[in-house]
């Protein structure tokens, strides 16, 4: 990890512990704010996806694939933010369905890196840990609080593996 990813990677971090401290501290607005975050995370991914895809992926093979995920990714975000009008169940599931797809390629990229020998354990703990989410999200589907909380409480914990990961030592792979 290059020192311009490891200072993007911490600001990220900083800004999801506090937005989940934020919504930790004010449930009531922190449905409408977790929905927000989401939104415009998804949209500035895609943003970025496009973006390599136009400087770089482009002559890469398999490169189009890169566009076809940036502006999916895109497009979920310009829906997510289109949903702050709807009924809280429908956004409930939403993020009930956001956390189970995260948690369930998180899983199995650890899979894929764990039969190349890579480090996989992280990857194998932060994808259970966003299914385990979405399981407590479906129990708890009709309370609002309880959802923003179990979405601050998960702000927070990404937020750490953030952190962890910004000031773990890569290794130098060097060609002789």
């Amino acid at each position: 990890m290059s020192m311009l990813q490891r200072i993007s990677n911490f600001i990220s971090g900083l800004l999801s512990l506090l937005s989940g401290i934020v919504i930790l501290l004010v449930p009531e607005l922190g449905f409408r704010f977790a929905m927000l975050i989401l939104g415009f995370s998804l949209l500035i991914s895609g943003l970025r996806t496009v973006i390599f895809f136009f400087r770089m992926a482009r002559h890469m093979v398999g490169g189009r694939s890169m566009l076809y995920y940036g502006v999916i990714t895109m497009d979920f975000g310009v829906f997510t933010l289109t949903l702050t009008d709807m009924p809280r169940l429908y956004l409930a599931v939403y993020l009930v369905g956001v956390y189970a797809f995260s948690g369930v390629i998180d899983i199995m990229r650890s899979l894929e890196a764990r039969s190349y020998e890579g480090s996989w354990r992280m990857n194998l703990l932060h994808g259970s840990a966003n299914v385990a989410l979405a399981i407590l999200c479906l129990v708890f589907v009709r309370s609002a609080n309880v959802l923003a909380f179990i979405y601050g409480a998960g702000l927070i914990y990404s937020a750490i593996v953030r952190f962890i990961k910004t000031f773990r030592r890569t290794a130098v792979v060097y060609i002789q």
